[in-house]
């Protein structure tokens, strides 16, 4: 069996994800995940980065909330979040800081090739 790189982002970006949940989602009580490929325009990526970690301090419900750097493509990184519910996560949305960080880097991405929602099962 063969595996592309893509593949094996994903799977790493969903073993992440899995071991960033603390104790209390063990508690049988459903999480709500995201991993999603975002591409900058080019030469942008350590500004979209910066923009993505800079609005990310106080996010209720926010159990995981990592940003990576995309190996095979200069231009895309991957984030993986985990939240306490869905709710949450659209709460999140309408955060001040999370709404400015949003305009910043709206000129700078040019995407987001790939959006998967998951349901965080076990982890630590």
């Amino acid at each position: 069996m063969t595996h592309n790189r893509r593949d094996m982002l994903g799977l790493t970006a969903a073993a992440l994800a899995a071991s960033s949940i603390s104790a209390a989602a063990q508690e049988g009580r459903p999480r709500y995940g995201l991993i999603g490929q975002m591409l900058s325009a080019p030469g942008k990526r350590d500004e979209l980065v910066a923009i993505l970690t800079d609005a990310t301090g106080a996010m209720p419900g926010c159990l995981s909330y990592i940003v990576a750097l995309d190996t095979a493509n200069a231009d895309a990184i991957w984030i993986t979040e985990i939240w306490d519910s869905k709710e949450s996560h659209a709460a999140s949305l309408k955060l001040p800081a999370v709404r400015a960080a949003i305009a910043k880097a709206r000129p700078i991405i040019a995407g987001f090739p790939q959006h998967f929602e998951t349901v965080p099962v076990a982890g630590v």
